[in-house]
């Protein structure tokens, strides 16, 4: 198997303004862990087979978590115009599933180091306005 690396995506060995020295493990509430994982269900949502309310969804939480961007992909689906994609983050990732046909769209919000993915919440919920939502918080690589 061959990797291809596609020159105008952004390295995160090219970021220069992180100390890349650092592993960015979390040390919170007397716990040491790699980062939060998020898992988000949004249920009764809207715009969920727009790819550019989701980009746009990705990026305010990239910006508003504090997180640094790498690359986006989204795939949009047919005939039912699902949404599957991720924004891939040095700090980790944002994934997204949407089914509009149900109104109902699964994110994954995984960050380590100093971003904030708890905001995610809000900002997706400004985005797709669900009727309800439902939060799972995992914190993933304790150190015991």
């Amino acid at each position: 198997m061959t990797a291809v690396v596609r020159q105008n995506w952004p390295q995160q060995d090219l970021i220069e303004d992180r100390d890349q020295s650092l592993d960015h493990f979390v040390s919170r509430d007397g716990e040491i862990f790699a980062g939060t994982h998020l898992i988000i269900d949004l249920w009764d949502a809207t715009n969920l087979d727009s790819l550019e309310r989701i980009e746009e969804a990705m990026r305010a939480c990239v910006d508003e978590c504090n997180a640094t961007l790498l690359h986006i992909h989204l795939h949009h689906f047919t005939p039912n115009g699902g949404i599957s994609g991720v924004a891939v983050l040095a700090e980790s990732h944002i994934s997204v599933h949407t089914w509009p046909e149900k109104n109902y769209a699964a994110f994954d919000v995984f960050m380590c180091g100093d971003s904030n993915p708890h905001r995610a919440v809000e900002i997706l919920s400004r985005h797709f306005r669900p009727g309800r939502s439902e939060v799972i918080e995992e914190r993933r690589g304790r150190i015991f």
